[in-house]
């Protein structure tokens, strides 16, 4: 016959022992669920470290070639507003040349270029004397609308720091037909291997003379190999549109893509002063 002290021991027993089964399959979730939040660490780790090689063999080659097609990497996590209007009713020309047009400009006087953006005007003064085939190409181009109604295609907003523009196409691989020589390559203005902040340069392929349509304005001083012909000073209240550009950033949150604003040149102009 079981005892009332004998019962009251059985039932502690089985109390403890069902205590310890909760306390073991506590420990053995608890163990699986570390082991999980180890595994995504694992693979957040990783992909960062991927990311930022990324990042530094794509910041190398942004400072080799500023006239490279850009092919964005990566979706974007976040978008800035618009600060842009709509574009102007028109579409792009499609127009192409063979060769480099006969010299038309007077290489001893001022001409300005204007651009007249979805985003504000940005006025140029030109370095005819200085880059005259290149000044010659813009009045030429100018003259027959050729980049009205185009986008500018390409931001960059780390290594260096450029808007351009000038494809008819809006990828990167768009020009005019023919090329124009590199000129003032030595430009006073180009210190220390410097594009400083203000300055308006041909893109092109990373060969020599291989400039078209396409164009860069750099809105921040930019490291950059003296091969892109500096041929003009965007203005004050231009540069103040860039940045605003700049400051809606790109579309792929790399540093390098499309911009976030709507940047299309309504209608591009050049002028003799």
């Amino acid at each position: 016959m079981v005892t009332q002290e004998q019962r009251r021991r059985q039932l502690a027993r089985e109390k403890f022992l069902r205590q310890q089964q909760r306390r073991t399959a506590a420990r053995r979730k608890s163990h699986m669920r570390n082991t999980v939040v180890a595994s995504v660490l694992g693979v957040i780790v990783v992909g960062s470290v991927v990311s930022y090689a990324t990042g530094v063999f794509k910041n190398d080659d942004k400072k080799a070639n500023a006239g490279a097609e850009v092919t964005p990497s990566a979706s974007p996590t976040s978008k800035a507003p618009d600060p842009c209007a709509k574009p102007a009713e028109g579409a792009v020309k499609s127009l192409s040349w063979k060769t480099e047009p006969a010299m038309a400009i007077d290489k001893s006087a001022d001409y300005t270029m204007k651009l007249a953006t979805t985003c504000g005007d940005m006025d140029v003064a030109l370095k005819t004397a200085a880059a005259p085939h290149t000044v010659n190409s813009f009045d030429f181009l100018a003259g027959k609308g050729f980049f009205d109604h185009t986008k500018c295609h390409r931001l960059t907003t780390n290594g260096i720091y450029v808007l351009q523009c000038g494809d008819p196409k809006g990828t990167g691989s768009g020009g005019p037909g023919y090329t124009i020589p590199d000129e003032n390559l030595k430009d006073t203005s180009l210190k220390g291997g410097i594009y400083p902040a203000g300055t308006i340069a041909m893109a092109n392929t990373g060969q020599k003379h291989t400039g078209g349509s396409q164009f860069f304005l750099v809105y921040q001083d930019s490291q950059l190999p003296a091969s892109y012909t500096p041929f003009g000073t965007i203005s004050k209240s231009g540069l103040t549109v860039l940045k605003k550009i700049a400051a809606a950033g790109e579309s792929t949150g790399q540093g390098d893509g499309a911009p976030n604003a709507t940047v299309v040149i309504n209608k591009l102009t050049v002028t003799k002063s």
